[in-house]
């Protein structure tokens, strides 16, 4: 969850997911035609109208959006450039900004909003959860990276939980609240189990998949 621990703080890179996120047309899109965007860039003309502009992983013109009227800018074959123009709306991404912290991507991933911040004090992630959680959406934290100065530079390793699926990480935060990590152990397997409401083998193969995917983020980077 929090990608590494380290002193003499001077800033954060943070990416920070919302789902459902409310007025977010290329959320729709994401979801209608089951892709990813990136790349999303927006400019406000004087008269109040917003030009956004966002890259797919495949077309949305096969399958359609009932969110967007967009025109391909650029087609490089796996990847396809659009834009469009919608009515000036305070969604995510412009709340965040409009609090006064700048953006430095944006992408959206199984209609997921997930936006990359960077900060000059962790104080000031609390701003940007607040802000985007204004609409009634969920927000979560992907990573956290916190700087440190030359003279007390650490190894910085990035964990992912994008890399786990929802099921994977309910059973590794109940694992862990439960204290089933402690030592000594504080609850059984079978008792984590019983508290999810799942059998004591399902518990465990969810438990391995997700260890091996938080070790592999730490193995292989």
């Amino acid at each position: 969850m929090i990608a590494a621990v380290v002193h003499c703080v001077s800033g954060v890179r943070a990416e920070i997911a919302v789902e459902d996120p409310n007025g977010c047309p290329l959320a729709s899109v994401s979801t209608e035609n089951e892709i990813s965007v990136s790349d999303v860039t927006w400019t406000r003309a004087s008269d109040g109208i917003v030009t956004e502009s966002f890259t797919t992983t495949g077309s949305i013109e096969a399958a359609g959006s009932d969110a967007i009227d967009a025109e391909t800018t650029f087609d490089a074959g796996d990847r396809t450039m659009y834009r469009f123009e919608r009515e000036t709306e305070s969604c995510a991404c412009e709340r965040v900004e409009a609090a006064g912290h700048p953006i430095d991507n944006v992408e959206i991933r199984d209609g997921q909003l997930n936006i990359t911040v960077h900060l000059p004090e962790a104080a000031e992630l609390r701003e940007v959860v607040d802000a985007l959680s204004a609409s009634g959406a969920r927000v979560s934290v992907n990573y956290l990276v916190r700087d440190a100065t030359d003279e007390d530079r650490r190894d910085l390793t990035i964990v992912d939980r994008g890399r786990l699926t929802a099921r994977q990480q309910d059973v590794l935060e109940t694992a862990y609240r439960m204290g089933y990590f402690a030592y000594p152990r504080k609850h059984s397997a079978e008792e984590v189990a019983d508290a999810l409401d799942i059998a004591r083998s399902t518990f465990a193969e969810h438990l391995a998949a997700a260890q091996r995917e938080l070790l592999a983020s730490i193995v292989d980077s």
